[in-house]
This record gives structure tokens, sequence and C-alpha cells, in this order.
């Protein structure tokens, strides 16, 4: 018999027969919330016997009254038993509940828990401050406002080594914009009347209703592919895109959506889920994109989701492609770490998730990794590089001593599987270790939470071993300058989801009312439930109606710009608001409105365009990164745009589309315009800077580095028209060329790709030998001259 068939079957006949369990009169054969074998289950049963119930460990995380003999008995009121003196409980339905969670989590995981409440999960402090940099930079580049009043929490004193604390001291004095030690809570919804005298006010009805619904204070929106727990159960209790419950218990319906997929906890690789005969562990990569589906789209990118307007190809059954996270998607190349088998917790850290209780205002301020932590460069090993390697906030790479490796763990990394240390754990840019990455000689062991155990060979491994393909070895090994300023992503991130022209609607006529999330977030009751998970959306409505719409989508060469770490990466629009509210009484209060900033971003009073290219790590890489001309020769790449921003007519005009006369007067008297203007934005949206250097958007406004190219970097990138050095003289602009072209015609040779790049390889190194040695020989006919003269004097 099959291992995991045996666990199973022993935990449900030990659940189903354990004396004293009152919860298993309605709740028999439900699944064990970990295996009875395991290390977390062991001590969940002495907190029960400890709690006075050893033999229902049911109350350890749920509360109720474990003597209950009905539904009603066992979930009601507060229950006299004690756990780590956190006093009694009550009945708790979904423990890891963010606002009931130290009594039931935190009992052993303290650390996460209060250092929850500051996490970029929790506060989504960088999204409120990007949102309301669109409409106008209402809090500048302050990220001092979170969906709650919080304030940092001490454990950050205990969370972390001594090396990461002083890295991330340096780092708050850097961008001190960016960390505050409290936070204000989000400004209440405003009135349709109060949005009237002042239409601004409506980002907090667009955030309220549309852009916080995923912090894990809520259940947030049940839809298909969003369905989740809140707080610890976002992540850890596994949820289907269908939102069915599998399990065996038989009070849950199964043809009801919104349920958790089945009662285990899903985290490390020694924390297994067995359902339907399958065993895994680790968090799939689907929780994370419950959440990470919208803003940078990260979650969907690293399957290779992109989404569409289209709903093809079409299902066996003739109907559309279903949405998902309420939208359509093409597929495209995932991210190879995915293709690996690596889940999104085998890069990313504890204190990447979890916080460690400093409040960072975005996403940049909380990653503590680089690529070059587990590949290090073609110079130097990952323990050779010094801490701060590519995360400097600085125009130039870091140096100083290197990094190591270390032996040791926190105490709070040790609550999850404990890997063996081989030659020791390697360590993030900013100090701290990966519990799950080790070093073995000179090659890396990634072990992963999904169970897998990938050896992977550092850059300066392939090098010396010659492994390192041709273009590997010219991008790499010969430019300096790609290795020394660029992210590893930016080459090899070979697309990125653009979404250009973010049109947002906020409607406050005809009584429309919405769900506020952030409010039925504070409706908690005593067992921890907030109004949305308790049904209670209609209790909670405020004005208005959000809709969303874009100009258009691209995927292919996104443009690169200078990130808040000081190198170059790839960059996509951020958010390119565009507002149109309507009041409620119908009339337009803005239309297809840009909000704009002044003095920020190369402008000065007249206002810089509330419109944003944001450099982020696309999450798509690829082992084969994208070609040298998608940058090189690419207008877009460089920020000019789309061919130039060239095709775009002006939109700042409106375009009529009826019977016309060849000089374009209308002829009906009754038409529509078909796009209407937008006043504000005269040029292309993926156009945000001039080739004289001119800002036309604002480019990140989290960090202080962030910015298009420079003119240096601009003319260093552009080698558009190179073809025109020498095409310009073929087939006859020279008489040396004309013979070479006529001899090209006689011996009809195919100059295909292959013999023009040889061509050009060889008049390289001819023009590069004939300059040397004529000046070589022209110093010598120097030399021999003043010698001539000397001796004749």
């Amino acid at each position: 018999m099959p291992k995991y068939i045996f666990t199973v079957l022993f935990s449900l006949f030990s659940l189903s027969f354990a004396k004293g369990n009152e919860c298993l009169r309605c709740h028999k054969g439900i699944e064990p919330i970990r295996p009875l074998q395991s290390e977390m289950m062991k001590q969940i049963y002495k907190l029960a016997e400890k709690a006075g119930y050893k033999d229902n460990n049911c109350i350890v995380c749920h509360g109720g009254n474990p003597e209950g003999k009905s539904k009603e008995e066992a979930h009601k009121g507060t229950v006299p038993y004690f756990l780590e003196n956190e006093g009694s409980k009550n009945f708790y339905p979904d423990p890891g509940s963010p606002w009931i969670n130290r009594h039931t989590c935190g009992v052993c995981h303290k650390e996460h828990v209060e250092a929850q409440f500051s996490s970029l999960m929790f506060t989504e402090a960088g999204k409120i401050q990007g949102t309301l940099w669109g409409f106008g930079g209402i809090e500048g580049y302050e990220h001092k406002i979170g969906n709650y009043q919080v304030e940092e929490s001490d454990i950050h004193k205990k969370m972390g080594t001594d090396i990461y604390k002083k890295y991330i001291e340096q780092l708050r004095s850097k961008e001190p914009q960016v960390f505050h030690n409290k936070m204000e809570a989000l400004p209440p919804a405003p009135t349709a009347e109060e949005v009237e005298k002042n239409p601004q006010l409506a980002v907090y009805t667009y955030l309220r209703q549309e852009c916080l619904r995923c912090h894990t204070g809520v259940k947030g929106r049940q839809k298909r592919g969003d369905y989740r727990g809140m707080g610890c159960s976002s992540c850890h209790i596994p949820y289907s895109n269908e939102g069915f419950y599998e399990g065996n218990d038989p009070t849950i319906p199964k043809n009801e959506r919104g349920h958790l997929l089945v009662h285990s906890i899903q985290g490390t690789r020694d924390t297994s889920v067995n359902i339907h005969g399958i065993e895994y562990s680790g968090i799939p990569v689907e929780t994370c994109t419950t959440c990470h589906d919208r803003g940078k789209r990260i979650g969907t990118s690293f399957q290779g989701l992109m989404e569409t307007s289209y709903k093809t190809p079409f299902l066996e059954d003739g109907s559309d492609q279903p949405p998902l996270h309420t939208k359509h998607y093409l597929h495209l190349k995932a991210d190879i770490h995915m293709k690996k088998g690596m889940l999104c917790q085998d890069c990313h850290t504890s204190i990447d998730v979890h916080g460690d209780g400093r409040l960072a205002g975005t996403t940049l301020a909380a990653v503590e990794i680089e690529c070059q932590d587990c590949h290090g460069t073609p110079d130097k090993y990952p323990w050779e590089l010094p801490i701060g390697y590519s995360d400097e906030f600085e125009e130039k790479p870091k140096s100083g001593k290197a990094r190591g490796v270390t032996y040791i763990l926190p105490d709070y990394m040790k609550k999850g599987k404990v890997y063996p240390p081989e030659d020791g754990y390697l360590l993030t840019t900013r100090g701290n270790p990966f519990g799950n990455v080790v070093r073995k000689d000179d090659e890396i062991i990634v072990y992963t939470a999904g169970g897998k155990d990938i050896k992977l060979k550092p850059l300066k491994r392939l090098k010396e071993e010659g492994k390192l393909s041709k273009e590997a070895h010219i991008a790499m090994v010969m430019i300096d300058e790609h290795i020394n300023r660029m992210e590893c992503y930016t080459c090899h991130s070979t697309w990125a989801p653009q979404c250009y022209g973010c049109h947002i609607k906020i409607d406050y006529s005809k009584g429309n009312k919405h769900p506020d999330w952030i409010a039925m977030g504070n409706a908690v009751d005593i067992h921890g439930l907030t109004a949305d998970a308790r049904g209670m959306l209609r209790d909670f409505l405020i004005d208005g109606k959000v809709e969303e719409s874009r100009s258009y989508l691209r995927w292919e060469n996104p443009p690169l710009v200078q990130n808040g770490e000081g190198r170059i990466s790839p960059a996509v629009p951020g958010c390119q608001t565009t507002v149109t509210i309507i009041g409620k009484d119908g009339k337009v209060l803005l239309l297809n409105h840009i909000f704009k900033i002044p003095n920020v971003e190369g402008a000065g009073k007249e206002g810089q365009k509330g419109i944003d290219i944001a450099p982020l790590h696309p999450h798509t890489v690829q082992k084969e990164s994208r070609s040298c001309e998608s940058c090189h020769s690419n207008p877009l790449a460089i920020g000019y745009g789309i061919e130039g921003g060239k095709i775009y007519e002006d939109p700042s005009k409106a375009y009529i589309v009826d019977l016309s006369t060849p000089n374009g007067k209308v002829i009906p008297k009754t038409f529509k315009t078909q796009i209407n203007s937008i006043p504000e934005l005269d040029h292309d949206w993926s156009r945000f800077v001039t080739e004289d250097g001119k800002q036309l958007q604002t480019v990140g406004h989290h960090f202080k580095l962030s910015r298009p190219l420079n003119n240096e970097e601009r003319n260093h990138l552009d080698r558009r028209g190179v073809c025109i050095s020498c095409h310009q003289e073929i087939p006859d602009g020279d008489v040396a060329v004309s013979l070479l072209s006529h001899l090209k015609e006689v011996t009809g040779i195919d100059i295909n790709n292959r013999f023009h790049s040889n061509l050009l390889h060889k008049l390289l190194l001819i023009g590069a030998w004939g300059q040397l040695l004529g000046v070589v020989f022209v110093a010598s006919l120097v030399s021999y001259i003043l010698w001539k003269r000397r001796k004749r004097a």
C-alpha cells in the first residue's frame, strides 16, 4: 500500500474514533489538518492536553466549546480553557484570520503573526501610493497610508541577522519616503455629494471598491480563481480556482463555491497534503496567483498567462474560454523556474512574504533577494559577492568583502523544514540565510518545497568549464556594463504584460453603490470573521461604480529604465491613469482626464503627467535571453515608444468616422464621435522620453533613482540605422564596393545571415588592425624622422 494512502487512512481512522472529540459527531471524516505523525500535529496534541482536552485537537485552532453536544453549543460563546496565557477562546471558523490568529497560529508562530500587520500583503501601501499618484500625487512620494492604521512591530528586533538589520537601517536612511514607523488609515469613501465638490476624492472610491480587495484582512472577491482564506489561511489553506470542497466532511456543501479544497495545511516540504490519491507539498503557484494577477501581474506572468480581450480557443463543448480572475488569457512562455518545478516560496524568503515587523512601502523595499544570490556572476561565486550586490540603491556596483555562507539558521526559520547545510547556507543580498539553498563544493543545491533537489552550476563555474554559449559569453563576460549596471532579468525576461492606457470611470449616478473592502475588513466579529466572510456585502455599500478599460495591450520587448536600486531593468505601464467621473445627476465631472503633478519628474509648475511607466521584475525569465536587437535597435526599449511613437495618431484630438468630404468635413448632421480626445495626452502611451531627453511621463514614483535612461545611456544603447553605414555605398557608391558587388553577382554568392555576420566580423578585424597598424606606422615614421634629425644635429 502506498505510503500516502496509509497515512490518510490512519489519520482518518484515528480522528474518527478519538475518544472525547465531540467535534467529530458532525465532522466525522474530516481530513487531519496535518498528518498525525508530523511534528506539528504532535505539538497540537500537546497543546490540547495542556488545555485539558487531550483527545480533541480541533480546539487548539478552532476554539469553541469542546463539550458541546450540538452545533449551537459547540460554536457559541467563550470557553474557559487556556493556551500560553492567552485567556479564553471563542469559536474560530477560520483560525488563520489576522484578527484572531494571535490565539491560534500565533501560539506557535509568534514572529510571523506579530509581523503580519506591517507586511505589504496587509497594508498594500505601495498600491495606495501609486493610485493616489495617478490622481494628482495626493500624498506625493510618501508611503504613509495603509489599509488600516498600523505601527511598526518590535518583532523586527528579533528577525534577521545583525548584518541584515544594519543593512535595512542604511536603506531606511536612503529612502525615508518608503519606510515609515507608522501608517495612517486610508481616508473614508466620499459621498456622491462630496465628489461633486471635489472629483479628485473619487480615488478613495476606486481604492476601496476595486484595488484593495486582495489584502489579507478580508477573504476577497468570490470569483473563479480568486477564492481564498484570509490571514495565514490566504496562503496556507488550499482553495481551488473553482472554489469547491472536495474532502470528506459531510457538513461542508460540495456544490457550493467559496470553500477550501481540503482541510489541510500547505506549507513546506514536510507539510504534505493528500487528496484524491495525490500527495503534494509546498504552496502551489496558483495560490499566490489568487492575488498576484493584477497590477504587475507577476503571478499570471510566471505561469505564462498574458491577458487578452478574446475568448478563444473554444472549449470541448464549443463554449468560450472561461474567465479566470475575471479575465481571459493567451498562453506564452512560463518562467523557467516554474518549468523546473520551483514554487514562489523556493526563491522568496519568509521575510519577503511575511515581513519582518518593519513597515515597507513597496515590494522593492521588502524583497531581500537577487538573481546573483544563487547564480553569482561570471567572475564571482555567490559567496564571493559582497552584501548588497545588485541591491545597491546607487548607480555603481557594490564592492567589499565576500559575504560567505552560514551554518546557522535563526529560530523562526527552524519551524519549517530544516535542510542539511552541506558546505553552508547561501546568504541573500541583505545578509539573511536561505534555508533551502546550500553550497556543495562549487555547485548549489536548491531544496524546493515541492520535493525536488535542483542542482545548478553558478555562472563562474560555467565560464570555467567553457559551457557558456557564445552569446552569453559576449553579453556577460566581454561587456562588463551588462553585469555591473543591469538586472539579470533585463535580458532574461523575454516578455512582460504591457497594459497601455488605464481608463477608469467612476459613476455616481443612478444610485450606483458597491462594497467597500476596507470597511468590511474593519467589521470583524468575535469569531474573527470580517463582514465579507459573513456574506454581508450589501451592508457595506458605498456610492459609486468603478469600470476599468485600456487602450491596447503588448507583451514583446518591454522598455528599459533605471529602477530604484540604480540598475537598468524592464518596465511596463504602471498605472497610466485616465479618469472619467460621472456625478450623481449624470453630469460628467471629469472626462478622460490626466492629472498633472507639479515640480516632479523633470517638470516645473506646469506639472508632469500623472501616468507612469513602472520598473519591475516581470517573472518571465527564460534561459535564452531577448536578442541584442530587441534593445539596441528598438525605439520602444530606449523609451521613444513603439516605432518611435510615430504610428499612434495624436490622442488629444477626437476622431469622427462617418460620411465626409475629401477635406474631412462630416456630411450628416447626426453623428457620434468614434474615438474621443484625451486632452492632456499628445503622444503615444508607450513614449515616455524624447530624443532630446524631455521626460513625458513619470517613471517609477517610489524610489529616488527611478528614471528613464539619461542622454548618455540612450546614446550608448541606440544602434538604430547602423545598416545604412554600409548599405549607403552598396552596390555602386564606391569603386571598390562596386567591384565586389559585381563579383558577387557573377559568382552567385548567397549573402545569407551567416555570410553577412562573417563578413562584418572580417571587416571589423581588418578595420581594427588596419587602424592600429596605421597608428604604429605613423608613430614609427615620426620616431624615425626625429631620430634622423637628432643624428644630423
